[in-house]
């Protein structure tokens, strides 16, 4: 972004609610991420070094608790603006059923278009298509990632509760259960992991039109240029609707750009430093434990 240049117009995407619900779900996401490898690999060196830095495995668990409540927090906070939402939207008819509602541009459910977008996407990439499609308000992978939310907290998080009050929940269930939910949590956790230090990183950060990072999230805001580059079917939407006006914003002050970027390499970074100790560990490679270093 170009936060001197006067004559760059930018525009409103994502306000305060929405930036600090983004803020919290990935300081959430990397501290569970940081302290679930570090019980998940407990006999690594790396776990136990990491462990060290927190005060020791025990010290690890209640960190991985406290970001687990910061997790349901902002879930249930999030849960409570959509119902808001609909009841301010019910008042001028049945939310539910206006179609342009559920499955309009600014819709979160995914629709057709969206698995449209998914196989254009894929044809670009293996050049059967000369350009990337061209999307609206929301891309599909950005709806997938928001439901992934959604299922994460539902099984991981259901999952985890069970693992963590087991004396409370084994006086209704059986015993068996708590092995499976084990099993759940620290598999579906894993995969979600390594999905979004990968899969999400590369569609927000690494792509060529934001790399090396993208901070509208942390901003909120963003240039003409990188809107009618990544959402040009909204742009072109808006100009018709005579709404895009209502969208224009003033360009974001060096320090929240600086932040911004320092913020977010920060997690960028953490995660993708995670995802190697991932790999490593599959290949049964501990970095710590190395005929270079002498142990």
């Amino acid at each position: 972004m170009k936060p001197n240049n006067e004559q760059e117009i930018y525009y409103r995407r994502f306000g305060p609610f929405e930036i600090g619900l983004h803020v919290s779900v990935v300081i959430s996401f990397l501290g569970l991420a940081l302290t679930g490898l570090i019980l998940k690999y407990a006999e690594t060196s790396w776990a136990k070094v990491l462990a060290g830095f927190l005060g020791g495995v025990p010290a690890a668990g209640g960190f991985h608790r406290f970001f687990a409540l910061v997790t349901f927090g902002y879930f249930f906070v999030h849960l409570i603006s959509l119902w808001r939402r609909y009841r301010e939207k019910r008042v001028q008819g049945w939310w539910l059923f206006q179609r342009e509602r559920v499955f309009g541009p600014n819709s979160m459910i995914p629709r057709g278009l969206d698995f449209k977008h998914f196989f254009q996407q894929l044809g670009w990439y293996v050049g059967l298509r000369p350009t990337p499609p061209t999307f609206d308000r929301w891309s599909y992978f950005e709806k997938f990632d928001y439901w992934a939310v959604f299922w994460g907290v539902a099984i991981i998080g259901s999952s985890g509760l069970l693992l963590w009050f087991k004396d409370y929940a084994t006086l209704i269930l059986p015993g068996w259960l708590l092995n499976a939910a084990f099993i759940v949590h620290s598999e579906e956790a894993l995969l979600a992991v390594g999905f979004i230090f990968a899969i999400h990183f590369f569609n927000t950060h690494l792509r060529p039109e934001s790399f090396p990072i993208d901070i509208v999230i942390f901003t909120g805001v963003l240039s003409e240029r990188e809107f009618r580059s990544k959402h040009p079917a909204e742009f072109e939407r808006l100009q018709r609707e005579g709404r895009l006006e209502e969208r224009r914003a003033s360009p974001p002050p060096a320090w929240a750009i600086q932040l911004a970027r320092t913020f977010g390499f920060t997690a960028l970074g953490t995660g993708t430093l995670l995802l190697v100790l991932i790999f490593l560990k599959a290949l049964g490679v501990d970095p710590f434990v190395a005929p270079w270093l002498g142990k």
